[in-house]
């Protein structure tokens, strides 16, 4: 019996490619995927490249990353389409770690980044993604979008300045302080490869627009002898190979420190790689498993950490284009990274005549398409708590740390919910208050004339938590006279928390100090077994408890006849 109980739980784990291999894998599958994962490759090789500059790395490690980290998600995780690697939301994480650390904190960061990720899928953490509330998922991706534009104006103007601040307010002053210094040939290809992208997408939507871009820059810089930075001349020749697994020296006096960098990376990686596998799974009509693909994630991150790559996750515009070219299986991913190996080898001796402004021109297109600026301006209609959250997440996002933003937003949407959530718990009664208002609820009205004299009652509508406990606090005040029995209705109360058994208590000592018999009716299952674990209950001779409304008003009617005689 157990046995057969843990192989559901055990299913979750088990990698996409296991299962497409055990339903038959034919040779008309390989055809595709082979087609699909050179499309992407050729998608993934000026964006490696692009996004490993702008996070202040050589080239060299953005192309590692998508080569090892691509080829684990794709071997190991929960989708069968995920394409895997470097991304632009890791850009402004990564370059403070490196500004902050240098590139050994990094990899260090990157490795423990990923066995956090391992655990989270361990212990089943991967469905709790989905109730990240989405107006800080928009905030902190509208935030990483502005991040990456400010991060590239030097190289799209080509401005001769030294190394570009990290913070947001410091390098728009630094470029202000530069700008003098444009190069009209850096500009000149930087427009040229957003035109050539914008103009490819518009009308030849298949056409690998990014490429097409990197490879025509680069040959009118060449051609023309255009003065203008290039790969090889910040970086030198590119390796034509991948460097060899090193284990990192950990600073065991320095984890503290480099641990808010780590959970930074691996909360990214886990959200993004999650929202591209539920956009897989829109436009194939699968499902993935979601703790099997944190696994992959976090294998794959130790993986890359290992090569001195990048913290990599599942990237949702190159697993779209997976999708789009034909891809259906793992493998398709797991070619990809074979075919972006070949071309590291083949074509690195040539890749440090591309232009950075081409490159640059490249990661403004990017920029613009995480913007997401259609769910900025949807989510800026929708009421003024989600539109605070949204605002506090991008302005912290691009002014401060991602870190922070994420933080914050997480706390302030937790705080909009328990105020919603309190305003939807209804305390009534029918009766007048001493403020004179008069409450005009036909349900309330007939509650009040069924009650015998001497009686009086509240109903309790929602759940009784600390965000609508004190609610209770001043219950017995709202009486012209003191009543010599309360009914208390708790049937519309699903759960309670200790800060609803506190207040409860609270009334219940109350009551007995003035002298009122309480009837509480309808308790639901959870309310009564947490009112018993906290030693509320079994109800004294001065708290009585009935199953119905109707029940407690014949109780209370006797207990009141009974206090009277």
């Amino acid at each position: 019996m157990s046995g057969a109980r843990s192989r559901p739980a055990l299913v979750q784990f088990l990698p996409k490619l296991a299962t497409v291999l055990g339903e038959g894998y034919r040779w008309r599958d390989l055809r595709g995927d082979t087609l699909a994962g050179l499309t992407v490759a050729v998608v993934a090789l000026p964006l490696a490249m692009a996004l490993a500059i702008a996070s202040g790395a050589s080239p060299d490690k953005g192309l590692a990353t998508a080569i090892v980290a691509g080829f684990l998600i794709s071997l190991l995780g929960g989708s069968r389409v995920q394409i895997g690697g470097p991304t632009a939301a890791f850009i402004p994480v990564v370059f403070a770690i490196i500004q902050e650390h240098g590139y050994g904190g990094l990899i260090v960061c990157t490795l423990m980044a990923g066995l956090i990720l391992i655990a989270a899928g361990l212990l089943r953490l991967g469905t709790l993604m989905k109730y990240m509330p989405q107006p800080v998922i928009t905030g902190f991706t509208a935030g990483i979008a502005v991040s990456i534009f400010s991060s590239q104006i030097k190289d799209a103007l080509g401005l001769r300045m030294g190394a570009v601040p990290a913070e947001f307010l410091p390098r728009w002053q630094a470029y202000a302080e530069h700008i003098g210094s444009i190069q009209p040939a850096a500009l000149a290809l930087t427009v040229l490869g957003v035109a050539s992208i914008v103009g490819l997408r518009r009308w030849r939507p298949a056409w690998p627009g990014f490429l097409i871009a990197l490879v025509a820059c680069t040959a009118i810089a060449v051609i023309l002898g255009l003065p203008t930075e290039t790969i090889a001349s910040r970086f030198g020749e590119l390796p034509a190979t991948l460097p060899p697994i090193e284990f990192p020296t950990i600073p065991f006096d320095r984890l503290r420190e480099l641990l808010p960098g780590a959970l930074t990376i691996a909360f990214l990686g886990g959200v993004e790689s999650l929202l591209s596998a539920v956009v897989a799974d829109g436009m194939t009509g699968r499902r993935h498993r979601s703790n099997a693909e944190l696994v992959a994630q976090g294998v794959a991150n130790v993986g890359s950490a290992l090569f001195g790559g990048l913290p990599a996750t599942g990237a949702i515009a190159r697993t779209a284009t997976n999708i789009r070219a034909g891809g259906r299986t793992p493998v398709a991913g797991i070619l990809h990274a074979v075919f972006l190996l070949v071309f590291m080898l083949l074509l690195a001796p040539l890749m440090g005549y591309v232009p950075l402004a081409a490159l640059a021109a490249i990661l403004l297109i990017v920029a613009w398409n995480i913007s997401e600026m259609e769910a900025f301006r949807h989510t800026m209609s929708a009421p003024i708590g989600d539109r605070v959250v949204l605002l506090l997440t991008f302005g912290l996002t691009v002014a401060f740390d991602l870190t922070v933003a994420i933080e914050v937003g997480v706390v302030v949407a937790a705080f909009v919910f328990m105020f919603r959530m309190a305003e939807t718990v209804e305390i009534t009664s029918g009766v007048r208050l001493l403020a004179g208002e008069e409450r005009e609820n036909p349900a309330d009205t007939r509650q009040r004339q069924l009650l015998p004299e001497g009686v009086e009652a509240f109903q309790i509508s929602g759940p009784l938590f600390f965000g609508a406990a004190n609610r209770l606090d001043d219950l017995l005040d709202q009486f012209r006279e003191r009543p010599r029995v309360f009914i208390l209705r708790m049937r519309l109360v699903p759960m309670i928390d200790s800060s609803g058994v506190h207040a409860l208590r609270s009334l219940i000592e109350r009551c007995r100090r003035k002298g009122i018999v309480l009837v509480i009716s309808g308790l639901q299952p959870q309310p009564q077994q947490v009112l018993g674990q906290m030693g509320v209950l079994p109800a004294g001779s001065d708290v009585h408890l009935v199953a119905g409304f109707t029940a407690a008003i014949d109780l209370a009617g006797h207990l009141a006849h009974a206090a009277q005689a």
